[in-house]
């Protein structure tokens, strides 16, 4: 049987490489502006593809560019360079929802994939686009009732791809929803001129309102609750359901997000996958992995329409809700081979015995580890201060301006240094 692919985002190389560490089976990422995180400071260029092509056949991991945004008539040069140049550099498929570039890329001989944009909700709608695309995003309102009976169609009618394969389908597994059907929104549009369908949502949703009666004037502000701001998705605890329903790809969002999110979040998904097909998933294991997830970035967890549930759930903080923080203190300046020792400058804050550290960079990825003992440059310390060389043993090479974060529990108050 073939296991479940987990599919995992990347905004930048420390993502991709965060997300090779967590053990991902593929990764999707944006190039230039016609993706839907063009907004976002994370993106890759169309210089960076030789890279993340040798990377990825280095790592046996699948590759696929987000193409879905809504193209203009002014897009079209730059969307068949974007596809002529990830056929020239072997990316596995291209992501897309505009039939222009469906239509552009399924020419070139590229793999395509629908996006959730489209908003395959039937059967039907497989077969139309089967002529095209070998995987489809379905949409994420579905239940996983309607989920299975699309995959036993695709399954008794031999619904096969431009592969010749079955096609396969997808689903969002894990991340930050949209309060539109399947994010197709227009609110950041009509309020900012910015396009939520081109990738440039200022995520108006997120806020916080108060609603007026407009005949008397009265004001009511809503209290505990960002009314447009759902829940994050998480689908860990019921991972058996979800690929027992026929789904064939798990998509974790966050290509907006760190290292440490993606690789926390995938290496959790990981192991659920895996062990769902050794015959070791349960609910224990699903409570440890919740926890694990609870760590990074969230705005609380929610099953989506998953299961059946018609109406959303709505967050209660403007921002994560994650149970540990990143607290930045300072950058790599050496690594020490022969002995796994790397050296950091230390710019603000404290380092002490017994803290957690994170580091990241962009051929490192994503690294955790806990200091046991630590140097100074006149021997062993237990308190590294700011503006300080500390160096404590890690078994990754750490590169030179490597970035150093303490983890912290978040209801801790990071105290002041001097």
């Amino acid at each position: 049987m073939k296991k479940l692919e987990l599919m995992a985002p990347a905004g930048n190389f420390e993502a991709f490489t965060a997300a090779i560490q967590g053990g991902a089976d593929s990764i999707y990422f944006g190039i230039e502006q016609l993706n839907m995180r063009a907004r976002a400071t994370m993106n890759f260029t169309i210089d960076d593809l030789p890279e993340i092509s040798n990377r990825a056949k280095k790592n046996d991991v699948r590759t696929y560019i987000t193409l879905n945004t809504i193209i203009y008539d002014h897009d079209i040069t730059l969307m068949k360079k974007i596809v002529d140049e990830a056929k020239k550099n072997d990316i596995t498929a291209i992501i897309a929802s505009d039939q222009a570039v469906i239509s552009y890329a399924s020419s070139q001989g590229m793999e395509v994939h629908i996006s959730t944009q489209l908003n395959i909700t039937n059967a039907e709608t497989v077969r139309f686009y089967s002529h095209f695309a070998d995987v489809m995003v379905l949409s994420r309102e579905l239940s996983l009732t309607q989920i299975k009976k699309i995959a036993d169609e695709v399954e008794r009618d031999q619904i096969t791809g431009p592969s010749g394969e079955l096609v396969e389908l997808e689903l969002f597994g894990h991340g930050a929803l949209c309060m539109a059907v399947s994010g197709k929104c227009y609110l950041s549009l009509h309020t900012s001129n910015a396009s939520a369908n081109r990738g440039a949502c200022v995520q108006n949703c997120r806020r916080s309102y108060k609603v007026i009666d407009l005949e008397d004037g009265h004001e009511l502000e809503i209290d505990n609750e960002y009314i447009m701001s759902p829940k994050d998705l998480c689908t860990i605890d019921f991972l058996d359901q979800v690929i027992e329903a026929g789904v064939k790809v798990l998509k974790i969002e966050g290509r907006g997000k760190a290292a440490d999110y993606v690789k926390t979040v995938v290496s959790n998904y990981r192991e659920a996958i895996d062990s769902y097909y050794d015959g070791t998933y349960n609910s224990e294991k699903t409570e440890k992995w919740m926890e694990n997830i609870k760590t990074v970035y969230n705005r609380g967890f929610w099953a989506g329409y998953y299961l059946g549930q018609e109406l959303g759930e709505w967050t209660n903080a403007p921002g994560s809700k994650a149970t540990q923080k990143k607290v930045f203190l300072g950058r790599g300046s050496n690594y020490f081979s022969k002995i796994g020792v790397a050296e950091f400058k230390i710019e603000t804050h404290s380092l002490r015995i017994g803290d957690k550290v994170l580091i990241t960079g962009p051929t490192t990825g994503a690294v955790e580890t806990e200091i046991t003992e630590m140097h100074g440059e006149n021997g062993p310390i237990e308190t590294a201060k700011k503006g300080q060389l500390c160096s404590f043993k890690v078994e990754e090479t750490i590169r030179p301006s490597d970035k150093l974060y303490k983890l912290v529990p978040t209801e801790v108050k990071e105290e002041a240094h001097v």
